[in-house]
This record gives C-alpha cells, sequence and structure tokens, in this order.
C-alpha cells in the first residue's frame, strides 16, 4: 500500500495541471510572438513567455515535491491557491464566468486537499498525534 493517500494525489496531480496550463500559456505566447500575431513582441509577447514557462515549471516541481512527501511543497501549493482565487475573483468581475468557476473550483479543492488531515499526516509523520487505543 502506497503512503500517499488520496488527498495529497489529488493536490500534486492539480497543481501539476495548474503548471502545465500555465506553460502552455507561455507557449502560445511565444507562438504569437513568433506569428507576428503579437501586438507587442518586446515588451509583452516575450515577457509573458518567460514568466508562462517559467511559473509552468516551478509548479510543476512544487507538485512533484508534493508527490516526494516533501514538508516545503505545501506551502507553495497553499499560495498558488490563494493567488487563484484572487484572479478567479477578477474573473467573475470581468463576467468571465466560466473560467473564473473552473479556476475557483479548482483552487478550492487543491487547498482543501493539501490541507486535509491524511495529506497533513503524510507530510509530517513525526507531529502526528499517537492514536488513541
Amino acid at each position: 500500500m502506497s503512503s500517499r493517500p488520496i488527498t495529497l494525489i489529488i493536490a500534486a496531480a492539480l497543481e501539476a495541471l495548474i503548471g502545465l496550463v500555465a506553460a502552455v500559456g507561455g507557449l502560445y505566447s511565444l507562438y504569437t510572438a513568433i506569428a507576428g500575431e503579437a501586438t507587442d513582441v518586446a515588451s509583452s509577447a516575450i515577457p509573458l513567455t518567460v514568466i508562462g514557462l517559467g511559473v509552468g515549471g516551478l509548479l510543476i516541481f512544487v507538485a512533484r515535491g508534493l508527490l516526494q512527501l516533501r514538508e516545503w511543497s505545501r506551502t507553495p501549493v497553499v499560495v498558488t491557491q490563494l493567488f487563484m482565487a484572487v484572479v478567479a475573483y477578477y474573473m467573475f468581475t470581468g463576467e468571465q464566468y466560466v473560467i473564473g468557476g473552473v479556476m475557483l473550483v479548482t483552487a478550492v479543492v487543491t487547498a482543501a486537499a493539501v490541507l486535509a488531515p491524511p495529506t497533513t499526516a503524510a507530510l509530517y509523520p513525526d507531529e502526528t498525534p499517537p492514536k488513541r487505543k
């Protein structure tokens, strides 16, 4: 039996998915720059490419750390979800309800999974209180 609870696997999978979406956004920005579709290549398309690929790689690295039961990985996952919830709010105010809803649901599910007691017990085994008889 695996020492990774399902809540940890869900949190890691969703964090990796968020990273993949960020990286795809970065690649799309690069595509628009190369194809000549970007309005301002130097000040927006190239920096967005770097940010998208960098953030995507970083989030995938954090998801990998979560799967490897690294204690440090929980904090970046929670911070990512807080940022996603804020962006979801602004999607709602901009009448982008579907994107905002998907982002908010993803943020809540991921945060709940990474903060769930089984995930906490797996990441911090020495701090888990002993079971009563």
